[in-house]
């Protein structure tokens, strides 16, 4: 079984809750290099950038925040080029209101968060995973040992629900759903979550959070 989990926990509270399992830390500040070729900002290049024929950049953040169209600024043709790992986002404090991400370079249409998350961010991950041969390699190695060991893929977020806009996306949880056979299928009509199922999500999360910390409570 293939967990995900905060970098910020406490890594003896992740040892005492996953005592048999492998933990890997799969951010662009891992200590694991292998691990690092998961991370969205990792430079591997040649990515086509979606609806922009002939265009590719150098990662899957590059590409995500080079598309935003801000109050006061357009797309950045500087991000799709990075391969630093490092100043990729930009800021609401300094470039205003995000507005939404350009359909392409040289489209006018924006797209709303969630259009953007389903026709941008989640092919172009997915072409890394398929294509990128050392990418191919780790995912191989890590399915099998799944077979064997749970894991537990440490990420900065945790929200592994593609259709929750409530928070930013876990890649990790994009890793763990293409393992399982379960990663969005292009063609596929999908829509956010409602309010209630939202709602339903939080109890099910607090109610696990109780459950498990009166378990760790026992030892």
């Amino acid at each position: 079984m293939i967990y995900i989990e905060s970098k910020r926990r406490k890594y003896d509270r992740l040892l005492k809750e996953y005592p048999a399992a492998d933990i890997l830390d799969i951010t662009s500040t891992t200590e694991t290099k292998y691990a690092q070729l998961l991370s969205p900002f990792y430079p591997h290049g040649n990515i086509p950038i979606p609806f922009s024929p002939g265009y590719t950049a150098m990662s899957v953040e590059g590409i995500w925040q080079g598309l935003k169209v801000f109050e006061t600024c357009g797309i950045d043709m500087a991000s799709f080029k990075n391969d630093t790992m490092s100043g990729l986002k930009r800021t609401v404090r300094k470039y205003g209101k995000p507005l939404g991400h350009q359909k392409g370079i040289n489209s006018h249409e924006l797209l709303g968060y969630f259009e953007a998350r389903m026709y941008i961010y989640l092919p172009t991950y997915l072409w890394v995973l398929v294509n990128v041969p050392s990418v191919i390699n780790i995912v191989s190695r890590i399915k099998e040992r799944s077979k064997e060991k749970d894991i537990v893929f440490l990420d900065y977020n945790t929200n592994i629900d593609f259709r929750d806009i409530s928070s930013p996306l876990s890649h990790a949880g994009l890793v763990k759903l293409y393992i399982e056979g379960n990663y969005p299928k292009e063609g596929e009509l999908y829509t956010p979550m409602t309010d209630e199922e939202m709602r339903l999500k939080k109890e099910f999360k607090k109610s696990k959070s109780k459950s498990l910390q009166q378990q760790l409570n026992l030892f």
